[in-house]
């Protein structure tokens, strides 16, 4: 399933956000606003179907009031790999209650969820500042993805969701922030073995949104696999990088 959101590219030109109260102009400050800027867009197209990550899971929880263990009340959502990405941990799932529901955490995997019967769009929104040239921002985790493939290979589901980025470049204009570009692309529709893994900076995938090619065409199993292949031998080789720099040269007075 596809649920279509390119409507934002031309929708979302021209808007303005409110500058951020801290007057921080950038990471997580500058984005926020663009953030729920682009959830109330997709809300009032997909009404009753949008959500944060934090109200699908409260409301998940409150329409289930006899599913009180936190391992029973992680498989309300029943594809692995889905509950994997939209879960918290156990002990927060845990402590959740109608009286000490979720509230937004930065790290949650998704900023938007659109839902459609059992499928879930994750959505993600990342913004840059046309004034800089930064590089390119932390989009998710390496190991989180190899975890989720991992899932989908296992249970042979490949259609529970799909993972989009909303990328929007800003400028400042007095008294806010104005969108001047919208980029909408799918993680799955890009080649795995070209992402960017940032071992350093832990291990998260780096691009610019605008800049992620959309040229693939296999499926979404042939994805997982062929991410998984390029993330271990990314891992085998920095595994031999740190034996050569950082074991070899010492072995010699352990002996």
């Amino acid at each position: 399933m596809n649920i279509d959101i390119k409507f934002l590219e031309e929708s979302l030109i021209g808007t303005t956000v409110p500058r951020p109260v801290s007057g921080t102009l950038s990471g997580h400050a500058a984005g926020e606003p663009f953030d729920k800027h682009v959830y109330q867009f997709l809300k009032e197209k997909f009404p009753g179907k949008t959500y944060r990550q934090y109200e699908f899971l409260n409301k998940l929880y409150l329409e289930n009031p006899k599913v009180i263990l936190a391992t029973r009340r992680m498989w309300l959502i029943k594809q692995p790999a889905l509950a994997f990405l939209l879960n918290r941990g156990a002990a927060s799932v845990n402590d959740w209650s109608p009286e000490n529901q979720f509230d937004e955490k930065q790290n949650d995997t998704a900023d938007i969820l659109i839902v459609e019967k059992d499928f879930v769009n994750i959505i993600d929104v990342k913004t840059f500042n046309k004034a800089k040239n930064g590089q390119p921002p932390n989009i998710i985790s390496a190991y989180k993805l190899a975890k989720m493939c991992g899932y989908m290979l296992e249970s042979k589901i490949f259609d529970s969701h799909d993972i989009t980025y909303v990328g929007i470049t800003w400028e400042i204009e007095k008294p806010g922030l104005e969108c001047k570009d919208v980029s909408i692309k799918q993680l799955f529709k890009t080649d795995p073995q070209g992402l960017y893994i940032n071992w350093a900076a832990a291990l998260q995938i780096q691009f610019h949104v605008e800049k992620l090619d959309q040229s693939y065409n296999g499926s979404i199993e042939e994805w997982c696999l062929n991410y998984l292949d390029h993330f271990v031998k990314q891992a085998d080789a920095r595994t031999d990088t740190m034996v050569k720099k950082f074991e070899e040269p010492f072995r010699k007075f352990l002996k």
